[in-house]
């Protein structure tokens, strides 16, 4: 784009955790490839902590939606930011009734918006039940990429890590454990999803952290929140001594972050923590059952290879996994060995990355 068109821009990004941290290597790229312009993000308090190490083009504005209610809040909500601001663009890389309301508040404020395409008809299309069109969709990132590049960014791709210019400090995480000494191996397992259907049985999924705790030069990392989660991970923690109940501890997410970037390997659901690990670097072995990789959410350069999931003709139910089973039984779950996520874990890193 021609240098000082657009002088402020804001990009806006609510919903869950996974979601916002999806968006991250392509906000960075965009900040790094316009440093002329002012970017600022707009998101929940809660996903705020994961845009560490930003670019100094780059503000974020935490928000808490129960303050801004309804059509009156986002119009009070947009007010104020602009006031604060003067924004010329608005980016919506969310596209829900909220966000269009605050894009309805910018155009009538003369601020043209530019919206994120969700691809709903092919995401309906892939999770049918009946004639699905088993084809790879757009990915959340090229989405992202797509709804900038509209407004009049083009971008070069070159984040890599939110740790990329140096190691973050141990002691980040030191009510964890100690720092890694020579030789060991750490993995980290994120067991829990937002929605049953994304979720490996907890009775399998303990016979995956025996199978790595039989390693006396592996530690592991247990990651969740909630207290029901926190319960099972801590159940886990005192059956092997040398896995870590990190739910229990309140680390914060630049800690978890760091944390992760030591570790070798995660096991993960589709869930927040794939993408989590996907931010620094950090190879993950996905789990998957109603949801698909085909369906755009797959962990931001995680490998083909590392993307456990059975052929059924039942899958994808979902896009994301909060359908109750046809089957009545998740057998995409279900029916996945032990042994063979196990085996995933144990295997050298492929390079086949989406």
């Amino acid at each position: 784009m021609a240098k000082g068109r657009l002088r402020r821009v804001l990009a806006v990004r609510f919903s869950a955790l996974g979601d916002v941290a999806m968006s991250i290597p392509v906000v960075y790229d965009v900040c790094v490839s316009n440093p002329d312009v002012e970017f600022v993000m707009l998101t929940r308090s809660h996903a705020a902590g994961l845009f560490i190490n930003r670019p100094p083009n780059l503000t974020v504005e935490a928000v808490n939606l129960d303050e801004w209610k309804g059509p009156g809040g986002m119009w009070r909500l947009w007010r104020s930011l602009n006031k604060k601001y003067g924004f010329e663009r608005v980016v919506d890389l969310h596209d829900v009734i909220r966000t269009r309301l605050l894009g309805i508040a910018a155009l009538f404020s003369g601020v043209g918006v530019s919206r994120l395409r969700k691809g709903r008809r092919g995401k309906r299309a892939l999770t049918r039940r009946r004639n699905k069109v088993l084809l790879p969709l757009v990915s959340s990132r090229d989405r992202y990429r797509e709804a900038f590049h509209r407004a009049g960014f083009r971008h070069t791709e070159k984040f890599n890590s939110l740790f990329e210019e140096s190691a973050p400090d141990p002691a980040l995480f030191a009510a964890a454990t100690p720092p890694k000494q020579d030789g060991e191996r750490w993995v980290a397992i994120a067991p829990f999803a937002a929605h049953r259907g994304k979720i490996y049985p907890l009775d399998q999924m303990e016979e995956v952290v025996a199978g790595v705790a039989s390693d006396p030069n592996t530690r592991i990392f247990l990651m969740g929140h909630g207290e029901k989660e926190t319960r099972v991970l801590a159940d886990w923690a005192r059956k092997w001594p040398r896995a870590v109940n990190v739910a229990a501890l309140g680390l914060g997410l630049k800690a978890e972050l760091a944390l992760m970037h030591y570790c070798d390997v995660m096991v993960s659901m589709d869930s927040a923590n794939m993408h989590l690990a996907s931010l620094v670097k950090l190879r993950t072995v996905s789990i998957w059952g109603a949801t698909h990789p085909y369906c755009g959410f797959h962990g931001w350069r995680q490998k083909k290879a590392d993307m456990v999931q059975l052929d059924l003709v039942c899958r994808p139910c979902s896009v994301f996994g909060d359908k109750p089973c046809m089957r009545h039984d998740y057998q995409c779950m279900r029916a996945l060995s032990p042994k063979l996520i196990l085996s995933r874990i144990a295997q050298p890193e492929k390079r086949d990355n989406l």
